[in-house]
């Protein structure tokens, strides 16, 4: 049923009066429609639960509210205000309870909900190395390829990687700010936040106008990590909100994952501990797949080492190879007993690996190839 124009104000309005993830007020709009909410705030009614100094702030923000403004400034960039009960509402986030958002202010095309049916949290240090942003950029760049939509929160280093890599792969991305739909934050990034509106989503619990906080970083990790299936670190110390982002995805059922990095360095150093206490370990993107995918269907392919000519022989005719001295030749007799092989069955096998380069004849003696001799392993005595 779709959300009432009356309800979508409340809830536009309370986006101002509270701050994201306040559970009071979360509390309030599980027991009382969000019109009655705003109107009691207004009218100073006291809310259980709220203290009188905390009533009294949410009446002071109160007291400068025109929602209707707000939703046609989102309006007038292309965008809008998706509520619970929308359509486009993703309900993943109800997961959050209490803490759930009030509803979100999103720029793009793109339906909400169905983007993050099928998307992957890709977080970590803002100060990262080469080989995070590296490593970022190629989860990003793979995850979008494989149909993933890649979220993150638009900051410096491993979030603007990821959203790069996605956007070079002409894939979909999501960008969740710490502050108004409409403030590219940081200054930094504001051509990369534009062209993330344009192609794919951006999208944030605060009004339009609004800036972030520290505690609006923390609160918007949370809304990261319940909007997506899972959760890849790829570069964190040991405070760090990327951490927290993970941290809560597990608190929510979701999956968590991380890149490993150097043992020498703080910046890997979160991650290692996430992996060593609640993370699966991921190199790629065909890994974060088969964790997030269907299970049995998004396997990622048998990690193994180069497939070397001698790896094709049938295990008889490896035997008759191994036999073989590495330097010098040895008659056909003696080969037979080194492999335990019938003298025929030898000789049969020495014809097959002449043909395939192996051996060569030398007289009545059987020799290795030069080429072969230079990959032949050292057998223990």
């Amino acid at each position: 049923m779709a959300v009432d124009e009356e309800e979508r104000l409340a809830r536009a309005a309370l986006t101002r009066i509270a701050d994201p993830g306040d559970e009071t007020v979360g509390g309030w709009l599980r027991e009382r429609a969000p019109r009655d909410v705003v109107r009691e705030i207004l009218a100073g009614v006291p809310l259980p639960g709220a203290s009188e100094r905390r009533m009294a702030g949410y009446r002071i923000r109160a007291g400068v509210l025109d929602p209707g403004a707000d939703l046609a400034a989102v309006a007038a960039l292309g965008g809008r205000f998706v509520c619970p009960g929308d359509a486009d509402w993703p309900a993943q986030l109800d997961d959050l309870g209490a803490a759930s958002p009030y509803g979100l202010w999103v720029r793009g095309r793109p339906k909400l909900r169905m983007w993050a049916l099928r998307s992957v949290a890709v977080v970590g240090a803002r100060a990262c190395t080469d080989y995070g942003a590296h490593m970022a950029a190629r989860l990003g760049a793979g995850l979008a390829e494989a149909g993933w939509v890649v979220v993150s929160g638009a900051a410096y280093g491993v979030d603007g990687a990821a959203h790069r890599g996605a956007l070079s792969a002409a894939g979909a991305t999501i960008a969740v700010l710490a502050c108004g739909a409409d403030v590219p934050y940081p200054p930094g990034h504001a051509d990369l936040i534009s062209r993330i509106a344009e192609q794919g989503l951006v999208i944030g619990e605060l009004p339009p106008g609004s800036h972030p906080t520290r505690s609006r970083f923390v609160l918007r990790n949370r809304v990261i990590a319940a909007l997506t299936r899972g959760t890849v670190v790829v570069e964190a110390q040991h405070r760090s909100g990327s951490l927290i982002t993970a941290r809560c995805a597990r608190e929510l059922g979701r999956l968590t994952m991380g890149v490993p990095g150097p043992c020498t360095s703080g910046l890997s150093a979160g991650v290692h501990e996430l992996l060593r206490n609640e993370a699966a370990l991921v190199t790629d993107a065909a890994e974060v797949v088969e964790m997030v995918g269907r299970i049995g269907g998004d396997l990622a392919p048998e990690r193994r080492g180069p497939v070397l000519p001698r790896d094709l022989l049938e295990a008889a005719a490896t035997r008759v190879l191994e036999a073989l001295p590495a330097q010098g030749g040895a008659g056909v007799e003696q080969i037979a007993r080194a492999s335990a092989t019938g003298k025929d069955d030898t000789l049969g096998r020495l014809y097959e690996l002449q043909a395939l380069g192996f051996v060569e004849r030398d007289g009545a003696r059987w020799k290795l190839t030069r080429c072969t001799q230079d990959r032949a392993v050292p057998r223990a005595e």
